[in-house]
């Protein structure tokens, strides 16, 4: 970058408060009639700060437009005597939303979720408040195309590590590539606006001049289900029709005044890339087409079973089921917590009982019968229900979050041999879970519901009743905290609110209580602020995530996840939601949070814990499934378990 120039604000507004420096850079973005006075710009960030890797004057105007919304403009310029062709993240501008998890007291006011979706000329950011409340602050590109976005990440603002998941980082959106020969300017033109809801953004995008907004009813599509989706033109239409391509060549459509309906057909598996060409403007979509379910459950079992079971009879792993290294085709482990013989690595027993009740296979059987043996020898006592946190019964680290998972197994086993042990062994372990405080814990995957219907099938009801009242005791608390939800390992995210929506959803389902209902209708609507509508199947109702990569993967990788299988859990909060509020405004949310995480599993079994989406990290590349199969399998699981999806 040879030189670049922010000039001062043009004009007034009442509806922005505006901070700058020295510089007349944005340090702070506000809304006179908020009354929580949210700083939309994350602390110590400056916003719509460029980086230009090439030899570019940059000017940088701002102004307020009639509407009241605030026009951010930047003109990149060749001064020079040569072309200059710009690539991927060459250029970069910093976006810095406040979008971080700290207490939900300060959170649910003070910092929002970002969704972002690089469209090229049909590009936004809509950031939500983690509580919903308008006013919400979008941005929407008016001119010029956004093709992909980075993010910068560190530690927690105080550089502690242990804080590093609580941080989405600073978001930086990298403009189309473009072409300049010698005098020649790009100028990309972005609004600043508030908005209440989805639905009112949604709007706002629709009347938005040459924005194309793409729809579907599923970006997954599994076994021969064509394709389907609907394009609609904001603004003015062209003359000319649209030209609409898929991987490269033309595809069919048909025209309904202001949009266009097109409908696939799927010749195989794999990525399905459509561009959309509509006079000035142009976008993207991006959709994937699966083997049919029984086939992907089948390679992925038979997968684990043959390549990620450890067979070391002199060895305490004897048994496991262990991470499996798909560039170097080798198992690992690791007492280190997310790479340990335990935890969540416990969803590959989980998923193996569950197929096989349908099933049946001698081989898959008696790998998982090795595997039950392990878990009751290394990670779980019988005789007084602890779970431990790995191999040798350690507990280094005692973590509540490990005894719903090996619940499950126990419950899953007893389905598939109908041996009364595993009732048993479910009781004692929730009766430990909650003698350590589980009652004001948010536990991931805690079947509610399940369990008491499978004890009262059993004829176990007296241990029914007893596990009913431990559950409304929990049930209580999480009604009674609303959201003030407690911090645990990350301070505030998805999987808090989802398993608060979906036990409290299981109490009123089990109990008919009005109060589980209310309750269960307001974690809805803070679980759905998670949720984007972008039209890639990676991100769309995929719940933000943004630290499993560094914990889980091989690379270490901190960065958005899209996909990544917990976002399962937002679909298992949905699924029954028409029953409980008694409207149908969450319930095909379920269907695509399910089929998100289908992308994580491959044709020959093998699977990956994440991807991480952003184009790069840190500076370093990203935008790749990483090497290692962990964790994933809970994903599976749970889409098998609603397998109409």
């Amino acid at each position: 970058m040879k030189t670049i120039h922010y000039s001062p604000l043009s004009g007034e507004s009442k509806n922005f408060e505006l901070q700058t420096n020295s510089e007349n850079q944005i340090i702070s973005i506000g809304n006179p009639h908020d009354q929580h006075h949210m700083d939309w710009v994350k602390p110590g960030a400056v916003w719509g700060k460029v980086h230009c890797k090439y030899d570019l004057d940059v000017k940088v105007t701002r102004r307020f437009t009639d509407a009241g919304d605030l026009e951010e403009t930047m003109v990149f310029t060749n001064n020079t005597s040569f072309d200059i062709y710009t690539l991927s993240d060459g250029i970069g501008i910093y976006t810095p939303f406040p979008d971080y998890y700290t207490k939900a007291s300060i959170g649910l006011t003070k910092c929002c979720n970002a969704h972002i979706w690089c469209g090229n000329t049909s590009s936004y950011i809509m950031g939500l408040r983690q509580g919903g409340e308008a006013p919400n602050l979008g941005l929407i590109v008016q001119h010029g195309g956004i093709q992909s976005y980075s993010i910068e990440r560190g530690y927690d603002f105080k550089g502690r590590e242990e804080e590093v998941s609580n941080n989405r980082g600073l978001m930086i959106l990298h403009p189309d590539n473009f072409i300049l020969h010698p005098g020649e300017s790009y100028e990309l033109v972005w609004k600043l606006t508030w908005f209440q809801d989805k639905a009112d953004f949604q709007k706002r995008l629709l009347n938005t001049q040459d924005y194309i907004h793409v729809s579907s009813p599923a970006f997954v599509t599994i076994g021969n289900e064509p394709i389907q989706f609907q394009a609609q033109f904001g603004g003015n239409l062209p003359e000319t029709p649209p030209t609409i391509l898929c991987n490269g060549e033309r595809a069919e459509y048909e025209i309904q005044g202001s949009a266009v309906s097109v409908k696939y057909p799927v010749i195989q598996s794999g990525e399905y890339t459509f561009t959309i060409t509509w006079g000035g403007a142009k976008t993207k979509a991006k959709f994937l087409a699966t083997l049919p379910l029984s086939q992907i459950a089948k390679s992925r079992v038979n997968f684990i079973v043959n390549k990620q079971q450890c067979i070391d009879p002199k060895g305490h792993l004897n048994g496991a089921y262990l991470i499996y290294d798909n560039e170097e085709q080798a198992q690992y482990y690791s007492h280190l917590n997310d790479h340990n013989g335990g935890r969540e690595r416990v969803g590959m027993g989980a998923l193996i009982a569950l197929y096989l009740q349908t099933h049946p296979d001698k081989k898959l059987h008696a790998s998982l019968s090795k595997y039950v043996d392990y878990v009751t020898r290394e990670l779980f006592n019988p005789d007084d229900g602890t779970v431990y946190n790995d191999v040798q019964r350690n507990n280094d680290q005692p973590r509540l979050y490990n005894y719903p998972w090996i619940g499950i197994l126990f419950l899953e086993m007893y389905k598939l041999e109908k041996d009364s042990q595993y009732l048993n062994w479910y009781f004692k372990l929730m009766v430990h879970f909650y003698s350590l405080g589980g009652d004001k814990f948010y536990p991931i995957g805690l079947p509610m519901r399940e369990s008491i219907k499978t004890f009262r099938q059993a004829g176990q009801t007296d241990l029914a009743d007893k596990l009913l009242k431990m559950y409304k005791r929990h049930a209580d608390f999480i009604e009674e905290t609303g959201q003030n939800y407690p911090e645990s390992e990350v301070s505030y995210e998805q999987s808090i609110v989802a398993p608060a929506a979906r036990y409290l959803s299981d109490m009123y389902l089990m109990t008919d209580e009005e109060k589980y209902q209310q309750g269960a209708q307001l974690q809805l609507m803070g679980l759905d602020l998670f949720e984007g509508f972008q039209p890639d199947y990676h991100m769309n109702e995929v719940a933000i995530r943004h630290w499993d990569g560094y914990w889980f993967g091989k690379r270490r990788m901190l960065g958005d996840t899209f996909p990544h299988y917990w976002t399962t859990l937002s679909g298992l909060a949905f699924y029954d939601s028409e029953l409980v509020i008694g409207t149908d405004q969450y319930t095909h949310k379920a269907r695509k949070s399910f089929r998100s995480i289908l992308s994580l599993f491959r044709k020959d079994g093998s699977a990956s814990n994440a991807m991480i989406y952003p184009m790069t990290v840190n500076g370093e590349v990203a935008h790749f499934y990483d090497p290692w199969a962990n964790d994933q399998d809970w994903g599976l699981y749970y889409i098998l378990k609603h397998n109409e999806f």
